[in-house]
């Protein structure tokens, strides 16, 4: 049975450079590295999947912003809400209004 090799962040994060550096094809670099194929395959693809996912997770003044902008865009949309209402009352205000000052108009000239 074979010993599975284990290599050091360092190693891997090299090797994984020079593929989405260079271009080489990741088959030529295992083989020049001596690693497995599929192994610097999947040390690329999760960096590519790193690099996708905004490289890592939030520090705390980052959580902070995204909980105060979170918190701003709830008000924003309460908001947005309230003034479609208003909106909405005051288009159904001036129909009134229009209909009223047209019966108005007609009472007057006829």
């Amino acid at each position: 049975m074979a010993k599975r090799r284990s290599y050091d962040a360092e190693f891997r994060e090299g090797a994984v450079r020079i593929v989405l550096e260079t271009g080489k094809p990741a088959a030529v670099l295992a083989r020049d590295l001596g690693v497995h194929e599929g192994t610097l395959q999947t040390w690329v693809s999760r960096a590519r999947g790193s690099a996708e996912a905004g490289k890592g997770p939030l520090n705390e003044s980052e959580r902070e912003e995204l909980a105060r902008l979170r918190a701003e865009n709830g008000r924003l949309r309460k908001d947005n809400v309230e003034l479609g209402m208003e909106r909405d009352l005051l288009k159904r205000c001036m129909v009134l209004w229009a209909k009223q000052l047209t019966r108005t108009r007609q009472r007057l000239s006829g």
